[in-house]
């Protein structure tokens, strides 16, 4: 199993983000531990006396400088307007909030946030008033996005059937997915020219698509009491607004849980935001585009842990199962 995250390149980004310490006001006795390994690698810098601070350093090749300025100013607008609750970003000694070091001759950029108390939440029953909260958190981001004037240089990526599954998907190509059979690489074919179709009927229009978090699942929530907060927008761009709730339920789709979870998210949507019929109706559909979107994502990021705990080939076959009911519902939704 091959992958960027080998454990020499992981320990030159731990010494690359050492060398910076003293430009977040850190002294020489600090440590530097390595907390995820996702898209990005993520450490925790250490001192004695001191708060820690949450390092993260993007991933070669997938976020240019400018993609991750605006990100940050999204999170400066949110936290100053208390829209949702996010770790604040920590400034360099020359008040700048992206570092960068060396790695090879390949730049590889770093931001520096606020470490927040709290812990993932649990995938149980006990998570059902969690996205009543998460479902209203999700429509003020929206509403937010939606009035907000976007920066003069503003650019993140665009989530939508052609970034996913064009010809240069951001996150591979789905048909490398470990264990596909021949059979169902054409089922998931058929899937994928469905939604395509229904996706292209739906559309794009400013009250349904727009600036979104793009990757509010479970390890990207801290819950802290009855305190929830909201982490990582890394993936933060322009997508459907029904694709958060998609995305809320990633690598759990298949839970018996996830229709009271859809019902407690749109309780919450709707105590902030109004949502019409013709949006819930199309969330299967971003449900199933989440899915395969993931299914590249485990196969272009083998040496994750994320990759390892949905299980390579188990986490294909469920796609596969997934995607049958989902045509099967289609065909008969047709008759």
């Amino acid at each position: 199993m091959t992958g960027i995250y080998d454990d020499d390149f992981v320990y030159r980004l731990q010494q690359g983000v050492s060398q910076l310490a003293p430009r977040w006001g850190a002294g020489t006795d600090v440590s530097v531990r390595l907390l995820t390994l996702s898209e990005n690698a993520t450490f925790l810098l250490e001192q004695p006396g001191k708060d820690p601070l949450v390092i993260r350093v993007h991933r070669p090749d997938y976020h240019s400088r400018a993609e991750i300025e605006s990100e940050l100013s999204w999170i400066q607008a949110l936290r100053a307007s208390h829209v949702v609750t996010t770790p604040a970003l920590i400034p360099l000694d020359d008040g700048s909030l992206i570092a960068s070091f060396d790695d090879q001759g390949q730049t590889r950029y770093v931001v520096a946030f606020a470490f927040m108390p709290g812990k993932e939440p649990d995938a149980d029953a006990n998570l059902i008033p969690g996205f009543e909260l998460l479902g209203a958190t999700s429509a003020r981001l929206h509403q937010q996005a939606s009035t907000w004037p976007l920066p003069t240089g503003f650019s993140r990526k665009t989530w939508n059937f052609d970034s996913a599954f064009g010809s240069q998907p951001l996150w591979g190509d789905w048909r490398a997915a470990p264990g596909l059979s021949a059979p169902d690489q054409s089922l998931l074919q058929r899937l994928c020219d469905q939604l395509q179709q229904r996706l292209a009927h739906y559309g794009a229009s400013a009250d349904r698509f727009g600036l979104v978090h793009a990757d509010l699942r479970l390890a990207n929530l801290l819950v802290n009491n009855d305190q929830l907060a909201v982490i990582d927008f890394d993936d933060c761009g322009f997508s459907w607004f029904m694709y958060d709730f998609a995305a809320a339920i990633s690598f759990y789709e298949t839970s018996p849980l996830v229709p009271d979870l859809q019902q407690a998210w749109l309780r919450g949507y709707r105590s902030v935001r109004p949502l019409a019929d013709e949006h819930i109706q199309m969330i299967p559909d971003f449900i199933l585009f989440r899915r395969l979107l993931l299914t590249a994502w485990v196969a272009s990021h083998p040496e994750t842990a994320t990759a390892a705990a949905a299980g390579h080939e188990t986490y294909t076959a469920g796609t596969v199962e997934l995607a049958r009911q989902w045509l099967r519902q289609q065909q008969e939704d047709t008759q």
